[in-house]
């Protein structure tokens, strides 16, 4: 059967809205549940095929969240992980930024690209999130990006969990870890901007920031 009969409650109102009554009250004087059934999707359908695409769309129900759970054992019960150039950026940042970090902490960082692509401070892609600045040698937001080193990704392990991981968060893994934040840097260094935004979340050896409004 079309997916689209599934949508059961939102179709008996777009029957209302677009005068399919008629079609309801032929069906309602059978005796014959089978003949009511077929006629009511038999006119479901037909109200669905006169409908814009773009009216459909509006009542599909919305993605679940992907379910996810921080450690090593369920990202390697996972299928390898493909993807377009999205995926691949997100995956090279994660691999670049923190392949020593616990899974949790890798999701943390997947987390803040995710949010600055949300965000209308920056772009609106994460391959331009991850990239931008790169054109300027230590000027970028990742410092993998422009720190004039061959991105050569030698740990081909750590590079299949930062990419299973990258996979699950573009999919819809929920972001619950850092509270929102925009930054995030090691304990190592202090950097000025930090003095201004609100920390957030401590996770492995990352600090993270949600920038102000």
């Amino acid at each position: 059967m079309n997916a689209r009969l599934s949508w059961m409650s939102s179709i008996v109102l777009l029957l209302a809205m677009s005068g399919a009554v008629a079609a309801e009250t032929t069906v309602s004087r059978s005796n014959n549940p089978t003949e009511k059934l077929g006629s009511l999707i038999g006119a479901e359908q037909r109200a669905l095929n006169a409908l814009p695409e773009s009216k459909i769309v509006a009542q599909r129900p919305k993605a679940n969240v992907v379910p996810v759970a921080y450690d090593r054992s369920f990202i390697s019960g996972l299928p390898s992980a493909t993807g377009g150039d999205q995926w691949a950026c997100l995956a090279k940042a994660l691999y670049f930024e923190a392949r020593g970090e616990s899974v949790k902490g890798q999701f943390a960082v997947a987390e803040v690209i995710l949010n600055r692509v949300d965000s209308r401070k920056y772009p609106n892609s994460v391959c331009a999130v991850v990239n931008q600045g790169a054109h300027r040698r230590n000027a970028c937001q990742f410092s993998f990006a422009c720190d004039g080193r061959a991105d050569t990704i030698r740990e081909k392990a750590a590079y299949a969990r930062a990419a299973k991981i990258a996979r699950l968060m573009l999919d819809g893994a929920p972001r619950e870890l850092t509270g929102g934040a925009t930054h995030f840097h090691t304990t190592a260094i202090r950097p000025r901007w930090a003095k201004r935004f609100p920390n957030t979340a401590k996770i492995g050896s990352h600090l993270f920031y949600r920038q102000p409004s």
